[in-house]
């Protein structure tokens, strides 16, 4: 019984959201072999700048601003997924379509399990292009990290990612956002 009644609650939540809530995707290459697709519901009811900025880099209208061709450059097992270095391509760097950085716009949602999209930042305020994906529970980051948005479909691609991480965060391949856009607005 409360098994269907959860069911039948997150049913009416993911119907909800899916008028709301735009979904992008980026589709995953691994050492220049398409791996597969992974795509994403931003949270932009609740965080509409960071959603924003999140969905432009993925549609990629302007020449430098996209996330296209840029590298996972930070996996570490058992934790996340790192991305979203538009400008050295090697995890120093990042800027948003604000400007190089914009401030943190709540802490609405939480790092609760795999799957949870985050932005990657260097402290207070100082969000850019950078970002990550959950892939176990991670409070730490609860109230440092903007929570964004949630991998809908995909997970086995970012789980496959992670297998190619070490403790120290370092990566052993070239893995790459080979293309990424806008499914629904």
């Amino acid at each position: 019984m409360f098994s269907r009644l959860a069911l039948r609650k997150f049913s009416i939540h993911v119907k909800t959201t899916h008028k709301v809530n735009p979904f992008v995707y980026m589709d995953i290459s691994i050492d220049n072999q398409h791996q597969g697709r992974i795509t994403y519901e931003l949270f932009n009811k609740h965080v509409p700048r960071t959603s924003k900025n999140f969905l432009e880099l993925c549609r990629g209208d302007k020449e430098k601003l996209t996330y296209k061709n840029s590298p996972f450059h930070r996996i570490i097992p058992g934790l996340l997924i790192q991305g979203g270095d538009i400008v050295n391509l090697d995890g120093t760097g990042g800027t948003s379509i604000y400007g190089d950085t914009f401030y943190d716009e709540n802490y609405t949602f939480r790092h609760e399990g795999p799957g949870y999209l985050s932005m990657a930042n260097n402290g207070v305020d100082t969000n850019s292009s950078q970002f990550f994906i959950t892939t176990e529970a991670a409070p730490f980051y609860d109230y440092k990290n903007v929570v964004f948005g949630r991998v809908t479909d995909g997970m086995d691609l970012v789980e496959e990612i992670e297998t190619y991480g070490n403790t120290n965060g370092s990566v052993n391949a070239d893995i790459r956002i080979s293309d990424c856009g806008v499914l629904s607005e």
